[in-house]
Order: C-alpha cells, then sequence, then structure tokens
C-alpha cells in the first residue's frame, strides 16, 4: 500500500537490547526517563554530552512477582525511590548521581520534563502518600547536579499522581489528568514559563478532549521538548501525551469508564488568540492499548508496549506503533495501518517477528536522542523488568546533489505532490484558526536573543488555517535540514539547545524556555492567603566545621529540635589545632559587564573565597564611587519599609565577617544564577561592617548583588551603617589600611553617604516585620517608621530611628515593660507585652531583629513572637557562637539554618578567617563589643559602642 505522493509509508522500528556498562538502576516501574541537551561544545574540556535521566519509580510489586500478577500488579509503595540515574547516551553507561540540595520524596507515577538542561519533577505517590505539586527542578548544567524547588504562586493542580505533563511550544508547561486520591482527573493546568511571576492557570480548551484519566509516564525529545505518556481513570483509563516540536501536544490511548481500552489521540493546541482546543487525531491505530510508552522523533510519535486489561498486553507487531502526524497516519512493523489490527503477529506466525516480544510490557518509559529512542524498565508478566532497548528511527538517506547541480526542495519539490494532508481537527487545520507554534531550534544568529515574557512571542510565527499541506511540508524540511546539520557536525546528538553555549563559555545558560529557575517574587504576585499562619519550624539545620579539622561535630549536617540549641556552640569540640581548611572547589564564573559584573566575578565564590594574601583592596576608589551611585538610585525608588514576599532568606548581624557570609551561601545556596536567586528573594537586616577584618568586601558584593538583582536582593539599616560608628570601630580604618589614605576616606564618606538612603524595615507578606534592633518606647505603628524620609543621618533622626536601630528586648519573657539598656544612656530595653501589644495593634505574628550577637545564631523571645538573628560567627574573635540565617517557605514557615565557627587556624586561636589583622584585634580589645545577648554587660560602661 502506498500514499498519494508515490513514497511507501515508513513502518515503525524494531527494538533491539542495548548493552551497557556502570551502575544500572536496576528493575522498576512507573519511573520517569527524561532526555537532556548536551551541556558545552564538542570537543572542549567541558563538554558533556546528551544523558537520560531516570528518577524515581517503583522497585517492588504488591503481592509479590510472577505470572499470577499479571499487567494489573499493583506497585508497593514502601518501595518507591526518589534515586536520580544517569545514562551517558555517547558511552552507553549508566552512572547513579547523588545532587546536592533538598531532592523529592520517593515517588513513583509522577511526572517529568526537560528544559534545556533541566529535568522538572511533579506529583507522584510514595510511602508517605500523595507528593505536593511543588516543580522540582534537577539542574544539570553544572558539573555538579543540583535539586531546587521553583516557587509559584496562586493555586495550582493540587497533589495528584499519574497525570502527565508536557512542554508546548517551548513556552507552556502543561499539567493534564491525574488522580487526587479521590478520583480520576480530566483538568489541564497551565503555567507559561516566558511570564513572571510564575502562576498556573487551569484550561477549558474548546472541542471534545479524553476522559478522565490517572497514571502517566512522561519523557523528552532531544531538544528538551516533552512526550508524556501512560495512565488510566478511575476504571483504568490510561492516557499517552506527547509535546510535538511546534506546540502541539498530543494524548492517545487509555481505557473508558466501561474498561475499554481506546485506540484514537487528542491533538491538544493554542491558538495565536490564545484560546486552547482538543481535537481528534486522525488515522487509524493499529490496537487500543494504556500504560504505554511514547516519544516523539521529528514529526513521528512512537508508541511502545500497554496493556490491554485483564492482565493482557499489546503483544503482536502492534506492540510498536507510529503517528505520522505530517501524513496523519498510524503504522505498526507490518505496514500502514488502514483498519484496527485483530489478530496477532506472534513469534510463530507467518510473518512474525520475535523482536515484539521485547517492547510487550507497561509501565515502562522511554526518551529520544535524536533519532535513537531508548525504552527502560517496566513491567511484563508481574515481573519487574531491567533492560534497556534501542530502536533507530533515522529517515532514509536522500539524494546527495552535485555543487554544480541547481537547488530544489530537499523534501517536497514542485515537481512532487504534498504529503497527504491530516484529515480532521488541529491536525487538518480545515476550518480551524491559525495556531501559533515557535520554532524548536533556534537560528545560530539568535545567541544574544532574550526570550523573556517581554519577547515571548518574537519567535512565534502564524501558520493559516487554509495552509495544512505548506505546514507539513516545512516541517518535513525542517527536520531534513535539521538531520543534515547534524549529520556535518559529525554527531547526531547536536541541539539547538547547544548554539547558545559559547555566549556562556560552554556552560549554557538557564533554558530560556522556561527560566523555570526564576521563580520570581516581582511585583504582581497574589498575596499569600490571609489565613496562612506563620510557623517556626521545630528543628534547626546546623552544619559544624569541616570534617578534617574537627571534633565530634565536624562535618556534620544535623537538624537539631531547636528547644535543646541554648548555647549549642560553646559546646563544638574544634579538635587538633592547625587543621585543614574546608575543601578548594570550582570557582562559579560569570560574565564581565560593569563594575558590579567585576565585583561579583571577583568576590561571588562561596565554595573558593579565602581571604586575600595583599590588604589591597581590588577596586579602586573610582570603582567604589560608581557602585555606590548605581546601588544609590536603586535605594532611592525604595520605600523606608520594604513590602517583601516569601520565599525569602533573612540574614543578621555579619560585620565584616566575609568568611562566614561565604560559608552560609556554600551552604544554604547563593544569589547566583547557578544558586537559587532563581527561587527566593535575599533580606539583609544591617551592621554589614564593622568589627570583622573584611568590612569592605561585605558591603560592595551586598551592593553588587542589589545591581544585579534589584527586586530579589534587599538591604535595610543597622546601626553601624552611620558614619559616627563606623568611624570608630574599623570601616574607617580598613577602608584607609587597604585604600591609602585619600583614597580610603573618599570611599568611606561615599559608603557612608548611600547608608543613608537605606531602607530602614521590611514587611514580608503583611505579616512579619524585620528591623535592626527593635520597637523600643517610641515605635507603636509600622506607619511611624514609613513616615520617616530618608536620606536620614543618625544625628538628625528621631527617636523612632534611635528605637529602630538600637533598642533591645529585655532579658527574658518574665521581665515587662521598658527597662534601661545597659548600652547607654537613652536607649530600653521591651518586654515581650510591649511585643505582643506591637503585633497587635499592626496585625502581625513575628518580629525578626538582629542587632545581639546570640550563641546559637537566633534565640526567640516573647513566646516566639519575636526572633534575634545573627549570622556572624565567633563575633569579633571571643563570643565562640554559631551564626544562622531564617529561610521562610511561601508557606510561611520558618526554618532556622546555622553554621557553628571553624576550628582554630595556626597559631592565631581565632576561629574565622576574617580575624587575621593586629589593628583590628587591637581595635576589637580596646572597644569590646556587646555581650552576647543572655551574657552580664557591665552597666555605664563608657568604652560601650552607645557611649561612644
Amino acid at each position: 500500500m502506498e500514499m498519494e505522493d508515490g513514497e511507501p509509508p515508513r513502518i515503525a522500528p524494531a527494538y533491539t537490547p542495548c548493552t551497557f556498562e556502570g551502575e544500572s538502576p536496576g528493575p522498576r516501574c512507573g519511573h520517569t526517563l527524561t532526555s537532556v541537551a548536551p551541556v558545552g561544545e564538542p570537543g572542549s574540556a567541558n563538554y558533556i554530552g546528551p544523558r537520560l535521566i531516570l528518577f524515581g519509580g517503583a522497585t517492588a510489586l504488591e503481592g509479590g512477582a510472577g505470572p499470577a500478577a499479571g499487567a494489573a500488579a499493583g506497585i508497593r509503595l514502601a518501595g518507591a525511590t526518589a534515586d536520580v540515574h544517569c545514562f551517558d547516551v555517547n558511552s552507553r553507561t549508566w552512572n547513579k548521581l547523588s545532587p546536592v540540595g533538598e531532592p523529592p520524596s520517593p515517588r513513583a507515577a509522577h511526572a517529568a520534563t526537560a528544559v534545556g538542561t533541566m529535568v522538572v519533577i511533579q506529583g507522584g505517590i510514595g510511602p508517605a502518600g500523595l507528593a505536593t505539586d511543588d516543580l522540582h527542578v534537577l539542574d544539570l548544567t553544572q558539573t555538579r547536579p543540583k535539586w531546587h524547588r521553583v516557587v509559584v504562586q496562586g493555586a495550582g493542580p493540587g497533589p495528584r499522581y499519574g497525570h502527565v505533563m508536557a512542554l508546548v511550544g517551548q513556552r507552556f508547561l502543561l499539567s493534564i489528568s491525574g488522580n487526587d486520591g479521590k478520583r480520576p482527573l480530566s483538568d489541564v493546568w497551565s503555567l507559561d514559563t516566558a511570564a513572571k511571576p510564575y502562576e498556573w492557570k487551569k484550561l477549558d480548551p474548546e472541542g471534545e478532549g479524553p476522559p478522565p484519566c490517572m497514571y502517566a509516564t512522561a519523557s523528552a525529545r532531544h531538544d528538551g521538548l516533552l512526550l508524556l505518556c501512560g495512565g488510566r481513570d478511575g476504571n483504568s483509563v490510561t492516557p499517552m501525551a506527547s509535546a510535538r516540536h511546534d506546540g502541539l501536544l498530543l494524548l492517545c490511548g487509555g481505557r473508558d469508564g466501561n474498561s475499554v481500552p481506546l485506540p484514537g489521540a487528542f491533538g491538544l493546541a493554542r491558538h495565536r488568540d490564545g484560546r486552547w482546543e482538543w481535537a481528534v487525531a486522525p488515522g487509524v491505530s493499529p490496537s487500543a492499548r494504556y500504560q504505554h510508552a511514547a516519544v516523539f522523533v521529528g514529526l513521528r510519535l512512537h508508541v511502545s508496549g500497554g496493556a490491554l486489561g485483564g492482565g493482557r498486553m499489546v503483544e503482536d507487531a502492534s506492540s510498536v506503533a507510529v503517528l505520522d502526524t505530517a501524513a496523519g497516519v498510524w503504522c505498526d512493523r507490518k505496514a500502514m495501518v488502514s483498519v484496527a489490527r485483530t489478530g496477532r503477529y506472534s513469534a510463530d506466525a507467518p510473518g512474525g517477528d520475535a523482536s515484539t516480544e521485547l517492547t510487550r510490557r507497561c509501565r515502562h518509559a522511554a526518551a529520544s536522542v535524536a533519532d535513537i529512542i531508548f525504552v527502560y524498565g517496566g513491567l511484563r508478566g508481574g515481573v519487574l523488568l531491567d533492560d534497556l532497548l534501542i530502536a533507530d528511527d533515522t529517515p532514509p538517506e536522500q539524494p546527495t546533489l552535485p555543487p554544480s547541480a541547481p537547488a530544489k526542495e530537499p523534501v517536497s519539490g514542485s515537481a512532487r505532490k504534498p504529503p497527504m494532508p491530516p484529515r480532521s481537527g488541529i491536525l487538518g487545520g480545515e476550518g480551524r484558526q491559525g495556531v501559533a507554534v515557535a520554532s524548536a531550534v533556534a537560528a545560530p544568529d539568535d545567541r544574544e536573543e532574550d526570550i523573556g515574557a517581554e519577547h515571548a512571542n518574537d519567535h512565534l510565527h502564524e501558520v493559516d488555517e487554509e495552509s495544512a499541506e505548506q505546514l507539513a511540508r516545512i516541517n518535513k524540511e525542517e527536520m531534513e535540514v535539521a538531520r543534515r546539520a547534524m549529520e556535518r557536525g559529525g554527531s547526531g546528538d547536536l541541539t539547538g539547545d547547544d548554539m547558545d553555549d559559547r555566549r556562556y563559555g560552554g556552560t549554557p545558560p538557564p533554558p530560556t524556555a522556561a527560566s523555570l529557575a526564576r521563580s520570581a517574587l516581582d511585583d504582581g504576585r497574589s498575596e499569600t492567603p490571609a489565613f496562612k499562619n506563620v510557623t517556626l519550624y521545630r528543628r534547626a539545620v546546623v552544619v559544624a566545621a569541616d570534617p578534617a579539622a574537627a571534633g565530634s561535630l565536624g562535618g556534620l549536617v544535623r537538624q537539631l529540635s531547636i528547644d535543646h540549641l541554648e548555647n549549642e556552640g560553646r559546646r563544638i569540640s574544634f579538635g587538633p589545632e592547625g587543621g585543614a581548611g574546608p575543601p578548594k572547589l570550582l570557582n562559579r564564573q560569570m560574565s564581565m559587564q560593569g563594575v558590579h559584573k567585576k565585583v561579583l566575578q571577583t568576590l561571588l565564590k562561596p565554595r573558593a573565597w579565602k581571604p586575600p594574601t595583599k590588604r589591597q583592596f581590588f577596586l579602586d576608589v573610582h570603582g567604589v564611587v560608581e557602585l555606590c551611585d548605581l546601588a544609590e538610585n536603586i535605594f532611592k525608588n525604595e520605600p523606608s519599609v520594604l513590602q517583601v514576599r516569601a520565599p525569602v532568606k533573612i540574614f543578621g548581624d555579619l560585620h565584616g565577617q566575609f568568611g562566614d557570609l561565604m560559608r552560609l551561601f556554600d551552604e544554604y545556596g547563593s544569589p547566583s544564577t547557578a544558586g537559587d536567586i532563581a527561587y527566593i528573594d535575599y533580606l539583609f537586616l544591617g551592621d554589614y561592617v564593622d568589627r570583622g577584618a573584611h568590612s569592605l568586601e561585605t558591603i560592595i558584593l551586598l551592593l553588587a548583588l542589589k545591581i544585579e538583582h534589584p527586586r530579589n536582593v534587599h538591604l535595610i539599616r543597622g546601626n553601624h551603617e552611620a558614619a559616627d560608628i563606623n568611624a570608630l570601630f574599623g570601616f574607617r580604618i580598613e577602608c584607609i589600611e587597604r585604600m591609602g589614605e585619600q583614597a580610603g576616606i573618599w570611599a568611606w564618606q561615599r559608603i557612608n553617604q548611600l547608608f543613608n538612603w537605606l531602607p530602614l524595615a521590611a514587611l514580608i507578606e503583611k505579616k512579619i516585620i524585620c528591623m535592626h534592633g527593635g520597637i523600643g518606647r517610641s515605635i507603636q505603628h509600622v506607619s511611624q517608621i514609613e513616615e520617616l524620609q530618608r536620606p536620614i543621618s543618625m544625628e538628625a533622626g528621631s527617636m523612632v530611628l534611635m528605637d529602630l536601630l538600637w533598642s533591645d528586648p529585655t532579658e527574658n519573657d518574665s521581665i515587662e515593660g521598658l527597662r534601661p539598656n545597659a548600652r547607654g544612656p537613652g536607649l530600653v530595653t521591651f518586654g515581650p507585652d510591649r511585643v505582643m501589644e506591637f503585633c497587635q495593634n499592626n496585625d502581625l505574628q513575628l518580629i525578626i531583629r538582629a542587632h545581639e550577637c546570640v550563641m546559637d545564631g537566633f534565640e526567640r523571645f516573647a513566646a516566639g513572637h519575636l526572633i534575634t538573628l545573627f549570622s556572624a560567627t565567633n563575633y569579633c574573635g571571643t563570643a565562640n557562637n554559631a551564626g544562622a540565617i531564617l529561610v521562610l517557605g511561601r508557606d510561611l514557615v520558618v526554618f532556622p539554618k546555622m553554621i557553628h565557627p571553624l576550628p582554630p587556624t595556626g597559631n592565631s586561636g581565632s576561629s574565622s578567617p576574617d580575624y587575621q589583622d593586629e589593628w583590628m584585634q587591637e581595635l576589637n580589645s580596646q572597644r569590646p563589643p556587646t555581650p552576647t545577648r543572655g551574657r552580664p554587660q557591665p552597666a555605664n560602661d563608657r568604652n560601650s559602642l552607645a557611649f561612644i
């Protein structure tokens, strides 16, 4: 049988076992297999070829295994995993990965998709029940994979399993169907990855769509476009979905409410006016099925395996099928299909093929790289499988024209008929409006292109509803050109993602289709629901010193009850003196554009920074002034009380201890594209300078981060951000020592001018207020802080400013009211009654402040309605305190995260690399710091900061 243009249909390819090396993932089903684009330039030292990422799945069956279990065997949730395995396509080697960051919970029946060099995981079910609907991102851009959690505002699909997920048109992340633990679902959710902040929207597509369904699997094309497959409804309906490169999603198969397997397919497309529409796909499917796998290669949707119900599986030549979306026909291993197959093509029947036994399976996963299709694992006859199958769908070679020959159309020339157009619905285009589709492969001259939300439509081209034949021809031509380009490059795994790599020195940027690494807290996000309460998590994450240098706590990352943390820092065992410092790891490189880029490239090295051997500061005074000018323009446009959205990390006093800032960035994420600035804001509570030896590094880096991420990095003022204070406690001296007397004084004066513009407080989700000091005696309402006009100097400030920057809570909850503050005359401490009154007057639930050293880095007051936060460890080289930050999630749960002081280095007796200068140690000795909170403080100490 031949098609209308005279070409015979190309049948489905055969699968063969693929030999491999390394650590196999082992037998499993309900997992996902996702194709990830290469990283770097082929032939370069940092090149990483195409990979398949296998995540999760079930490794055991209920009631044991064996033929009696059949295809209907249920997975054992206790056997669900969260492990990650990587298959290197070029070397055919499996490796088990150990990503850093917080991984998703163990799960199976989840959904996964690839966006560039990231894999997005959502939903599923595991030993703890349904997983949340959070988007977990496995970033494979760097040498060391890392888990992130993407923040999406508003209501979303909700916890579910057995759903399908696809990236349509390189822009819209769709989540379809699934089961919420009560019933099967048929809803469709969309997330526009080009619009920030990210937000799920429930769609109501026109046309006839699939019935409620569950149990889906997902896989991606080599260029990062997604295929999703498998599933069933409450009566075992199992659809399969796949995203085609031009933005059309296909969902096929399943079983209806009467337990009858479905043979057809559905297309879901987005019109240029924003409407979404379902339509029935053309062609005759060779077999109904569910719990199958599917993946696109070019315009051909490859379907493998599947179940028929009652323990039976598709087991003839139709166990492998292809839907040619350009021609609108189905093919199996025998020929083009015009009527549904009813017989069997088994190994012992005429024309039978023993290879079809390999694809007789269900609950497996598939992915493709270039023209190669991979299938892993699954279930057959009650037995979990651990084999890897491979099929080659390379199109037939086209005649190569000699150089002198006239150019012809590569596929469908003028002398040939166009391919048979699709027959109906969206796939046929007859009587339909145009569909906005995006090119899957960027042109080489698009490397510098910005495809953010404001430019998202710039790449879209329109396909007229009367041009279905032209669309088919263009699609075939595009695939042929791409195939030949890959052949010319000498590699079959070159993808469009490679074209953007050069501008980043071989390391691609976060995928443009998503910036899924940016869950922005930009203006316009919906507010946190009013019914949510602020909660302090009952356990704190604690990171001790380096294992090579520390004692019993060394190198341990623990979670300790916060009720047992009192003075934890006093019980640290440092181990032998002179131990090795933290391991030296690779620096994170950034581009050089402007003074703030130079600062970021030089200083933002959480894993590699160490105190400079030469005290000369790397920026000259002109660079400092330029940086201050840029940052000051941003601060001038901010209110005195910042409005900040969760999630956010909150930092207390740093006091020039830049090494501690780098440790906190290293342990708990840094504000960079290689870190977590994409998902969470950063808020610093003041006291950036003085006391420590690297005040310049600290304030200069924070200003550069503010310039780089003006909406996501927030700085408020502390009492040391004042010229009359930091002239006496180290910052002025450091500027002179490290920049020269004239340049140092000039830089010091310019930075202090900027300090007068710093915001004074921050309000998070209108439920938490953050400030440096406290509420003292004068502050009754937040509006009093909002009314303070900037620029404002300390000497020109009111009592409100003094209380805001200088006041402290009383010693404990039993001391109420207002008491004199030992810091100096005119200052007060305030009791828990004042805290409760202030919170009630302003409808707040929590005050977070800094200003006082506390032994565990954070300390509760007023029955938990106030938290004191201090981020510098071993303050002034004598306190031996831990440092901490607070991480506020979007659910308004506060997570304390701590670091302990590093062990002493050399013979200095100091535990921090920040303390190495004799002049700073002498200054701190002459003007000792305020004692750690809870320790005795001499009254009216005329050497204290407040008296001075």
